[in-house]
């Protein structure tokens, strides 16, 4: 399938929140309940429609133990889109949040389009942090949210695609350089079109 634009996307967040089985139900639409914590970074690629445009994502998942920052710290420099990941169950995940956050802001390129994602909705019984909390803390910083399921797939294909409208926007308001190397854009074809008087011009020769 021909896509029009390649986006990088980092996923980052604490150890054991589900990182990789976001990726693994949006790519495979599967879930694995034993899962090995990842070790360094692993990948995974799908082409997505968003608004009629095709746009594969590339799809980069980081470890989230603190021995490993040092080599996922790489991979924020060229992404364009990053789901920073917390479990709604665990207190601490979403208090370490803003240290992930400014990892990110640190070592990514500043027009990077974050989305906050609460996982395990399915566990919602079970919930230490409110979807208000979730919602507010996004506010107060500038990301999208939303609260996802890895196990029931809920709300999962929609923090990729939120994702990647954002970053459209940033494409369609000149925030983000599509030549610059560290934009973590690759536009597959050249959607700038002749002017129409041009177009006209060649027609009639």
């Amino acid at each position: 399938m021909s896509h029009s634009y390649q986006f990088k996307y980092i996923i980052i967040g604490d150890a054991a929140v589900g990182k990789s089985c976001i990726m693994l139900n949006f790519i495979d639409k599967r879930f694995r309940a034993e899962h090995d914590l990842t070790i360094g970074v692993e990948f995974g690629s799908k082409i997505i429609d968003v608004q009629g445009i095709k746009i594969k994502l590339q799809i980069w998942d980081t470890a989230g133990s603190e021995s490993f920052k040092s080599i996922t710290r790489s991979y924020y420099r060229s992404a364009a889109g990053a789901l920073l990941v917390y479990d709604i169950t665990r207190k601490d995940s979403f208090n370490h949040l803003s240290e992930w956050l400014n990892e990110a802001r640190l070592n990514g390129n500043p027009s990077m389009a974050i989305t906050l994602v609460g996982n395990k909705f399915d566990l919602d019984e079970n919930r230490t942090i409110s979807y208000e909390e979730g919602l507010r803390y996004a506010k107060d910083n500038g990301l999208g949210f939303l609260e996802t399921s890895a196990l029931t797939g809920h709300n999962v294909n929609q923090a990729f695609v939120d994702t990647a409208l954002a970053i459209l926007g940033k494409i369609n308001d000149g925030t983000i350089d599509l030549n610059s190397p560290i934009a973590g854009v690759i536009a597959k074809e050249k959607l700038v079109r002749t002017p129409e008087k041009q177009q006209g011009c060649c027609k009639g020769s």
